[in-house]
């Protein structure tokens, strides 16, 4: 019989990189984290008498996977138990932490919708990315 532990726990013999955790990591990579937590930041709950609040970064790379994904809220926090790729993407760790629920992931959106935060992510991930898109736009039509 399989032990669960040793399998998820790197031992695999015939792993494969999937295209999601390609894509995912490429979005690591390209996307501006650290700018866009900058913009949100100042709207973001800070640690207080309650529950102290999930991670602003890993509340929007949760947004992003259900951008990404087409996720609503009770998918994102289901795909986040199934998936180890967008588990590793986000940094959750379910030895020792839970998968934010969907309450928490739609009490997030809306902030971002509250002060207009999604169109403002969504032009500095433009902007970030505008040369690139202008210089695919121009070779799109040629063969390499």
């Amino acid at each position: 019989m399989d032990q669960m532990g040793l399998t998820r726990g790197g031992f695999e013999r015939y792993g494969k990189t999937t295209k999601r955790a390609a894509f995912l990591a490429e979005m690591n990579r390209v996307v501006p984290w650290a700018q866009l937590c900058a913009l949100i930041e100042p709207h973001y709950p800070k640690a207080g008498r309650g529950r102290h609040p999930v991670g602003l970064e890993r509340m929007l790379r949760i947004h992003f996977l259900q951008h990404w994904f087409n996720l609503s809220d009770p998918a994102v926090e289901e795909a986040l138990y199934e998936s180890n790729s967008m588990r590793e993407f986000v940094g959750i760790d379910l030895g020792h932490e839970r998968v934010p629920d969907e309450t928490t992931v739609c009490k997030f959106r809306h902030l971002l919708e509250r002060h207009d935060l999604g169109r403002q992510i969504f032009e500095q991930v433009g902007a970030q990315h505008a040369p690139w898109a202008q210089d695919f736009t121009q070779h799109r039509g040629r063969a390499y």
